[in-house]
C-alpha cells in the first residue's frame, strides 16, 4: 500500500457508531476553551482517537465469488476444530474456527464473509476476558450470526467482546441476504472475529497473519458442496438484532 493509499484509509469516513464519541470529544474541547485549556487539548485528543478508531474504509473484494473474506480486519490468533455456539442450534460437531483479534488500532466493522442469508442472530452475555485468549469465544459476551449460502451450507460468524470492548452492535436482521464484504456491524474499543467454516474448507491462512476485512482471502468454498440454491426465508416479521448488548 503507497502512502496516498495509507493516508486516504486512515482519513475515511467514520462509521455512525463514533459519532457520539466523536462529538464529545469536540464538546470537551469547546468546553476547555472556556474555563480550562489543558482540558480543551484532552478532548481534542479524544476526539482524534475516535475518528481514527471508527474509520470505515472502502475494500475491494476478490474478483471470485467462491470464496471467503476476512469479517475483520485482525490478527490470526488460532485456527482450530471448534463446536459453534449453542444458542445458533445448527452444528454440534466441530468446525474449522478461524479466530481474528482486533486491537484498538484496528478497523473495527464487521463484514460478511460471503454471501449469503441471515437465518438467525443470537445474543449471549458473558464476561469480558482478554479476547486473544482461547476461551474467550466460551466465555465472553458475544454475538452470532447463523448465515445460509446460495449452496445450502451454513456458516457462522461470531462477534466477541474484549477486556475493554463493552459494546456490540449488529445493524442487520434475521432473513437479511449479505453480499460478500457487506458490513453488518462493529464493536466498540477492541475485540475478537470469529468464522466457522463449513464442512471441507481449508483455510489459507496461518496463524499470526494479519487479516484486511473484505479483502484477505480466508478459505475457498469446498467443490464438492451443493449447487442447487436455497429458498428465500419467508418470514417476514421484523427482528430487532441484540445492538449495543449491555
Amino acid at each position: 500500500m503507497d502512502i496516498v493509499e495509507s493516508i486516504k484509509s486512515v482519513m475515511s469516513p467514520p462509521h455512525r457508531a463514533g459519532y457520539p464519541f466523536i462529538g464529545g470529544g469536540i464538546a470537551v474541547a469547546v468546553l476547555g476553551l472556556l474555563i480550562w485549556h489543558p482540558l480543551a487539548w484532552l478532548g481534542l485528543a479524544f476526539a482524534v482517537f475516535c475518528l481514527y478508531f471508527f474509520r470505515d474504509p472502502d475494500r475491494i473484494l476478490p474478483p471470485r465469488a467462491d470464496v471467503f473474506v476476512a469479517p475483520a480486519d485482525g490478527l490470526v490468533v488460532s485456527i482450530e476444530q471448534a463446536v459453534p455456539p449453542a444458542e445458533l442450534g445448527f452444528e454440534t460437531a466441530p468446525l474449522t474456527r478461524v479466530a481474528i483479534f482486533l486491537s484498538v488500532l484496528d478497523v473495527h466493522v464487521n463484514r460478511a464473509p460471503i454471501a449469503g442469508v441471515v437465518e438467525k442472530i443470537a445474543y449471549h452475555p458473558g464476561l469480558f476476558l482478554n479476547a486473544a485468549e482461547d476461551k474467550a469465544s466460551d466465555d465472553n459476551e458475544r454475538n452470532a450470526l447463523l448465515m445460509r449460502l446460495e449452496n445450502g451450507a451454513r456458516i457462522a460468524v461470531v462477534q466477541i467482546a474484549g477486556l475493554i470492548a463493552r459494546r456490540i452492535l449488529c445493524e442487520v436482521r434475521e432473513g437479511q441476504t449479505l453480499a460478500t464484504g457487506e458490513r453488518f456491524g462493529i464493536i466498540r474499543f477492541g475485540s475478537r472475529t470469529d468464522l466457522y467454516l463449513p464442512p471441507g474448507a481449508t483455510p489459507l491462512v496461518a496463524v499470526g497473519q494479519r487479516m484486511i476485512g473484505g479483502e484477505t482471502v480466508i478459505a475457498e468454498l469446498p467443490a464438492s458442496a451443493a449447487s442447487a440454491p436455497v429458498e428465500p426465508v419467508e418470514d417476514d416479521t421484523p427482528v430487532d438484532p441484540p445492538s449495543d448488548a449491555p
